[in-house]
């Protein structure tokens, strides 16, 4: 048995992809975020990366946080918003340093491949952000 997992062009619909399993991020501060598991830390061997693929759908959008290692996203498809301003597009390649704090969303919707070296903590912001939109919530 093989110990890959292939999906085949992401950038095709990485939106749609729903040959996926795709499970709610249930979290305090977050909405509407889904996400299919690529590998999760495995705690007996001491490592603690995650892989993930994240699912905004429209006003969807993650908790504010700290980050105690490196983090890459790829955006696969759609517009991935940053609390401090900048909107990233389908083909962007973002990577965030241990300290850096964010709370990313979408307005439009996008699919985002994340790579975590070390776990996330949830934060307070300490300064004013970019506000997300409230479509999700109003939906739920």
């Amino acid at each position: 048995m093989s110990d890959i997992e292939f999906i085949p062009n992401v950038f095709r619909s990485g939106f749609e992809l729903t040959d996926l399993s795709w499970v709610p991020w249930k979290e305090p501060g977050r909405v509407g975020v889904e996400h299919h598991v690529l590998w999760a830390p495995d705690e007996e061997k001491g490592e603690d990366s995650v892989g993930l693929l994240l699912r905004f759908p429209p006003g969807a959008h993650g908790d504010f946080h700290e980050h105690l290692g490196y983090e890459l996203m790829l955006v696969l498809d759609g517009v991935l918003d940053h609390s401090d301003g900048p909107s990233y597009s389908k083909g962007d390649l973002i990577v965030e340093a241990p300290g850096t704090r964010h709370q990313m969303s979408s307005r439009e919707g996008c699919t985002v491949l994340a790579i975590r070296t070390r776990p996330a903590a949830a934060r307070t912001p300490d300064r004013p952000i970019r506000p997300v939109a409230d479509t999700v919530a109003a939906q739920a």
